[in-house]
């Protein structure tokens, strides 16, 4: 089904596969996997659908002064399997990081389709994000923080590391009120579909 008409609260359709074929054809499109162990795969594609606008994104002047004081440090894509893992640990009622998840997203990093920010506060992994990369268009799919700030630090360095890169849309799918404070909006599945579109032909665009 096309995610033009997708039902009220954004399902899509079920079945089919995560290969790395499918999975770019259906970000390309505004949809994405989320289901739960032991249940068939599901497509979604929500309206309204959640962005952090680059220069929209907060940062508190508490949060400002943790990423001058070097507290913490930042990698890129150094240990992708262990973010996806940590972000589906802290999770109630279950968690869409199944093995069938896990598997296809590293197989979509080992082709270069998937990539990790870390923040580490000294040999501790303190927090990560995860998400996809198509042309301009970067889909942020979960985050965790194990350290006081450490998801916010990683994802501050996204948002400047995907600014300098040439990104031009960061999509979380859903605003939180975590995410909202950090400065998250919402755009109508219309719109969002647009900017989407725009994105992801942004071929000369590179997340190394």
């Amino acid at each position: 089904m096309p995610p033009e008409q997708a039902d009220s609260i954004g399902f899509v359709g079920m079945g089919g596969d995560l290969t790395p074929t499918t999975l770019v054809s259906a970000y390309s499109e505004g949809v994405f996997p989320w289901f739960n162990e032991g249940d068939p795969i599901l497509w979604w594609s929500p309206d309204p659908r959640a962005v952090i606008e680059f220069e929209g994104f907060h940062v508190s002047r508490r949060l400002a002064r943790t990423i001058r004081s070097e507290k913490f440090h930042i990698t890129l894509d150094s240990c992708f399997e262990t973010v996806m893992r940590y972000c589906g640990e802290q999770r109630d009622g279950g968690t869409w990081v199944t093995p069938e998840m896990l598997e296809a997203y590293c197989e979509m990093h080992r082709l270069g389709h998937a990539h990790s920010v870390e923040s580490w506060f000294g040999d501790q992994l303190a927090g990560g994000i995860y998400g996809l990369a198509i042309g301009g268009l970067f889909a942020a799919e979960s985050m965790f923080f194990r350290v006081t700030d450490g998801s916010k630090v990683a994802l501050a360095a996204l948002v400047d590391h995907l600014r300098q890169q040439g990104y031009e849309l960061l999509d979380i799918q859903m605003k939180t009120a975590h995410t909202e404070r950090l400065g998250a909006v919402e755009l109508s599945r219309k719109q969002y579909l647009q900017r989407l579109h725009h994105a992801i032909r942004k071929t000369q665009v590179h997340f190394w």
